[in-house]
């Protein structure tokens, strides 16, 4: 870890996390790693990899060391974030000295409200990346973006943590960071539950679902390859890119309902890439037709 002066009163070494979830753990592995001393927290036992150790107490009250760390990260879902704040303020927990960042994507510094009179500065860090393994969570989070927001001594100090990660933090608005977080779920969560809905449907032409996911993963790491040397507007393929209406029209007899309210929606957006692609008015409209719906209103590249 690059030494350099921190804003913290406390040891700047020492970062305590409350939420021993795989964010938190998985953060907690990777800044022992950087270099830092890391505390860990929760309500009940459970085991944490080594080296880390948990200690445990209620939910209304703070960790015994909780004056120790120069850097306090409530790494709890997202509607747990304003309750645990609050019982952190009843407990006058915190000093002016110390940075308090919550790890929401949806939610700002306005989360952390009930903490605003401790006078310690108060803000966000939220790594642009998925953590289903806590214990490679070093891996993933190295060339991560990173959104930080807050107050400026917080953001100087979620800014530090990140390069130490080896993230690359940019600074949003508190106000943008919904759409900025319904960004990341259709990127991530929602890409798995379209590969799930695929493997479910391929199903249907006689596949178990180990035999599904065999045969669409080519495709899948396929699409992937082209959309790491390609943005999604290069990237596109498919019957609404060509036009093909009849078989658009071909796939939504098949389908059911649902599933075709789904490949309506995604279809619509699809259609807007394959305009900006350069598609033709009248092709367009003739795929709109097949999808049920209205042309969508495209702001053409110049």
């Amino acid at each position: 870890m690059a030494d350099r002066p921190r804003a913290t009163g406390a040891p700047p070494h020492v970062v305590g996390i409350i939420g021993p979830g795989r964010a938190g753990v998985g953060l907690a592995l990777a800044l022992l790693r950087a270099g830092y001393d890391v505390l860990l927290h929760g309500r009940r036992k459970k085991p944490v990899p080594k080296p880390l150790k948990l200690t445990v107490g209620a939910e209304t009250e703070p960790p015994a060391w909780i004056a120790q760390a120069g850097v306090v990260i409530l790494a709890v879902r997202d509607d747990a974030i304003r309750p645990l704040a609050e019982a952190l303020a009843r407990a006058g927990a915190l000093r002016p000295a110390q940075v308090v960042l919550h790890l929401s994507g949806a939610q700002g510094q306005e989360a952390l409200g009930p903490l605003v009179g401790s006078r310690a500065a108060l803000g966000s860090l939220h790594p642009l990346q998925t953590i289903s393994d806590p214990e490679h969570a070093a891996e993933r989070l190295k060339g991560a973006w990173a959104a930080v927001e807050g107050m400026p001594r917080a953001v100087q100090v979620a800014e530090a943590l990140a390069h130490d990660l080896g993230l690359r933090p940019f600074h949003i608005p508190s106000k943008v960071k919904p759409i900025y977080h319904a960004s990341a779920v259709f990127a991530s969560n929602y890409f798995v539950v379209v590969e799930a809905v695929a493997q479910r449907l391929l199903r249907h032409a006689g596949l178990s679902d180990a035999e599904a996911w065999q045969a669409l993963r080519p495709l899948v790491e396929g699409t992937l390859e082209n959309l790491s040397r390609q943005q999604p507007i290069a990237a596109l393929t498919g019957p609404v890119a060509r036009g093909d209406e009849a078989t658009i029209r071909r796939h939504l007899e098949a389908l059911t309902r649902d599933d075709a309210v789904l490949y309506r929606a995604l279809g619509r957006a699809a259609l807007e890439l394959a305009q900006k692609q350069g598609m033709g008015e009248a092709t367009a409209a003739q795929v709109a037709a097949a999808l049920a719906t209205d042309v969508p209103p495209v702001i053409r590249k110049a």
